[in-house]
């Protein structure tokens, strides 16, 4: 067996409040991602969001059922998609193979079987998966880096210059919302000013980082805010109900995935500096 998951029960506001470091850690940090020749799930009961990692060697690593799920192969009722963060990797889906260069993007709709495959195994592929439910079959769909919606925001006097590459823009997908964000160097602010969407959760995976770097992720209600520590290719889960933005020890790069009622990107209720405590 190579694919491998774990379950998140939902948490409400006023239970987080009640939490300490070790219980913010264990429901809404994920730290075990990403295994050579494994594909590591976890399962939330966040809009059924499931969040994942797979690093496939020389050999195909296909995507199997999970339990919570309910169906004989994970994609049955589900969509995908796949971002590659490592080196070169194939996926095939369904009788289709694509190549995904580092930060490229695959598609994978509904009722697909799917598996993975790095070019060198010395410098394995490391896919970062994301799947929500799905009620149409779309598409699979290849989305370079650079055909990706570029969106520059923020300016180096507020520490938050960056560029937000928008994938799912250029693919139709039933709920699913993802995309990356790029720091500029000596910028280390994210989604400052916050806000929260209470129609879709969201995940955060935070990478491209120095193995002794940090990045301070915010969350919890405006009026009552929590923090946790963040390390490289390690993965946050963010409530309906939760801000999420952050500051990191230096630059790095994060990969956003939403789930929930709606794919407009821009349905979200600011929250300005000045009302967070």
């Amino acid at each position: 067996m190579s694919t491998f998951f774990t379950e998140r029960h939902a948490v409400s506001p006023s239970q987080a409040g009640t939490f300490d470091t070790g219980g913010l850690r264990q429901h809404f940090l994920i730290d075990d991602l990403f295994a050579q020749g494994e594909i590591s799930l976890t399962y939330t009961h966040y809009d059924r969001m499931v969040v994942g990692g797979a690093v496939p060697g020389t050999d195909p690593l296909p995507l199997g059922a999970i339990k919570p799920a309910g169906t004989e192969s994970f994609l049955d009722r589900r969509e995908l998609i796949a971002v590659n963060i490592g080196g070169e990797g194939r996926v095939r889906a369904g009788d289709e193979t694509f190549t995904l260069g580092t930060r490229d993007m695959i598609y994978v709709g509904r009722g697909a079987s799917v598996s993975f495959v790095s070019t060198d195994a010395a410098n394995p592929a490391k896919f970062y998966l994301v799947s929500a439910p799905a009620h149409a079959t779309h598409p699979t769909t290849h989305i370079r880096i650079e055909d990706a919606k570029r969106v520059d925001l923020g300016s180096s006097d507020t520490c938050n210059e960056r560029s937000i590459f928008q994938f799912t823009n250029a693919v139709k997908t039933c709920q699913l919302v993802v995309g990356m964000t790029t720091l500029a160097p000596g910028s280390i602010w994210n989604t400052m000013p916050a806000h929260i969407h209470s129609r879709r959760m969201e995940a955060y995976l935070y990478f491209d980082m120095d193995e002794d770097q940090r990045v301070i992720h915010l969350m919890g209600e405006p009026k009552q805010t929590r923090h946790l520590i963040v390390a490289n290719q390690q993965a946050v889960l963010s409530p309906p109900w939760s801000i999420h933005s952050g500051a990191g020890t230096a630059s790095y790069t994060f990969i956003w995935a939403m789930a929930g009622d709606n794919v407009d990107y821009t349905d979200v209720e600011p929250v300005q500096p000045g009302d967070i405590l």
